[in-house]
């Protein structure tokens, strides 16, 4: 990969662009595989929206903004701007999730094209613009902004596929189905009607996704194969997982692209959160034996009910236990749930945390997963929408943690659950978490950066 370019001497270093959607959730992994492929001898950019610079920063590479969707969320999903009508799809899928699993996935199902697809060809020509200013060797895209790999595909240019969920999220099978779970835990198992109309709704939502992706690659690249199926579009080069490797996830017979699980992208140092959380911790420990963290991500914090739910479970069946509760927008409502006991803030350094706390409720979502998985956290797991339910499967298959239905949580259920998990710790979790800490974002920035200058390198 040799450039000659007014000024240079020599050889330079491959230069890699991770274009990241303005979501924390996504952006915080992706900002710490830069730092990796940046480590492994890359020139590194980081596009997303101008919020997510720090992550950059704090990565040791470059940013530069870019615009990829309308939807964002910069840490808290109500507390973030945007548009009116993202703001009312996001009150939707939050009241969704009231009604159980299939109502939740039928409303994402809904939102999908406005969520996934927005502006196609404003993200085409966006990428075309930084790609002729910065000359990118290849790039880095979340496999769930999809404008920006159709934009890539329709472009020519070489592009790694990340993808920040389970791995069910890049369909492996003809009858695979994006938004219809790989698998069920045992707490949340609808029945063939529901389940039924959920592969009525995915397949349509396909479909209909896959025309657009189809009508773009008509009016923008003619002369490039057409993109197929748009939610299998990723990578012909190499596909990674932010995921563990476990025996039973789909093989993927006949794709040219290299797959790879690495495991879980945290930082390999976590920096301390300063002296008041330290004194949280310290408060917290004075009052009760044990701790523990009640986190449901980014969005779903807004669920104060099953917050509430949990803290009065813990509270009456785990009474060694404190707790802290990441409440979002919801920290002022919930207030009247602190005490000696409970602390409520609105964001909480959450990695760090579980360095301190015996054992962590949180939502199923890949990173909360992984995390846990890692420090070797015990977990219960309360999905709600999305691939939690595939990830809530696999945490309990491999006995990493426990499973409830957070539409029919009790506080005595949750209770229940976090006494057995104190009790005992999940018989899975020794051994996966040696496995999963092996592999990690430097690991995958090896594999990533070896598969792509090959492939780079075998361009005409």
């Amino acid at each position: 990969m040799k450039h000659s370019r007014p000024g240079d001497t020599g050889t330079r270093r491959p230069r890699v662009v991770v274009v990241s959607p303005p979501f924390l959730s996504h952006a915080q992994p992706l900002s710490v595989l830069a730092g990796a492929l940046s480590r492994a001898g890359c020139d590194v950019y980081v596009a997303s929206a101008p919020p997510f610079a720090p992550l950059a920063e704090a990565a040791g590479v470059r940013f530069v903004p870019l615009t990829v969707t309308r939807n964002a969320n910069t840490g808290v999903a109500r507390n973030t701007r945007q548009g009116a009508r993202e703001a009312e799809r996001l009150e939707e899928f939050l009241a969704s999730t009231r009604g159980g699993a299939v109502a939740a996935l039928l409303t994402q199902a809904r939102h999908r094209g406005e969520d996934l697809l927005a502006d196609p060809s404003a993200v085409l020509a966006g990428l075309r613009e930084l790609h002729a200013r910065l000359s990118p060797d290849w790039y880095v895209v979340d496999q769930l902004s999809y404008p920006v790999t159709l934009a890539l595909h329709c472009l020519g240019l070489p592009y790694a596929t990340f993808c920040p969920g389970h791995p069910a999220y890049v369909p492996h099978a003809p009858e695979a189905l994006f938004g219809v779970p790989h698998a069920w835990p045992r707490a949340v198992r609808p029945d063939e009607e529901r389940l039924a109309e959920l592969r009525r709704a995915a397949g349509a939502a396909e479909e209909a996704f896959t025309e657009r992706f189809a009508r773009v690659a008509r009016a923008h690249a003619p002369t490039v194969p057409a993109p197929g199926r748009a939610f299998a579009l990723a990578s012909p080069h190499a596909v990674v997982f932010n995921y563990p490797s476990f025996p039973w996830l789909p093989e993927r017979p006949g794709s040219t692209a290299e797959f790879f699980y690495g495991g879980h992208c945290s930082p390999l140092r976590e920096p301390g959160p300063g002296e008041a959380w330290e004194e949280v911790v310290r408060r917290l420990g004075t009052a009760r034996r044990r701790l523990v963290l009640v986190a449901l991500g980014t969005f779903l914090s807004a669920r104060d009910d099953v917050l509430a739910v949990l803290v009065r479970g813990i509270r009456s069946r785990v009474p060694d236990a404190a707790v802290v509760v990441a409440a979002g927008d919801r920290a002022a409502a919930l207030s009247p749930l602190a005490g000696p006991d409970v602390h409520v803030a609105d964001v909480v350094p959450q990695r760090w945390l579980l360095g301190k706390v015996d054992a962590m409720v949180h939502h199923g979502g890949n990173n909360s997963f992984t995390e846990c998985v890692v420090s070797g956290t015990p977990a219960l797991v309360l999905p709600f929408s999305s691939d939690q339910f595939s990830i809530a499967h696999d945490a309990e298959k491999a006995r990493l943690a426990l499973c409830l239905d957070p539409s029919r949580l009790t506080p005595h259920a949750a209770g229940e659950a976090l006494r057995h998990l104190l009790a005992e710790v999940p018989a899975g979790l020794p051994r996966w978490a040696e496995e999963v800490r092996r592999r990690g974002p430097d690991w995958m920035a090896r594999k990533l950066t070896r598969t792509m200058a090959s492939a780079v390198g075998a361009r005409p």
